[in-house]
């Protein structure tokens, strides 16, 4: 009754974590060319959004000076 399972070697870790990350870059390098045009995009569209925003709370709140002479 002693079955031997074969035992994990550091290499068998590294082989495997090579494999995973393999297949992670050559699938973020495959779409790399469709996610930089909505990167962009979204990145003006949050400038702009800021920019309007901005422009709102300036006119809301813009101080008044009133001077008086006595």
């Amino acid at each position: 009754m002693t079955d031997e399972t074969p035992r994990i070697t550091r290499d068998d870790i590294e082989q495997g974590l090579r494999d995973v990350t393999g297949e992670v870059k050559g699938q973020a390098q495959a779409q790399a060319p469709k996610i930089v045009p909505v990167a962009v995009g979204a990145g003006l569209l949050l400038l702009l959004i800021a920019y309007l925003l901005g422009k709102r709370v300036g006119t809301t709140k813009s101080t008044v000076v009133e001077i008086r002479r006595i």
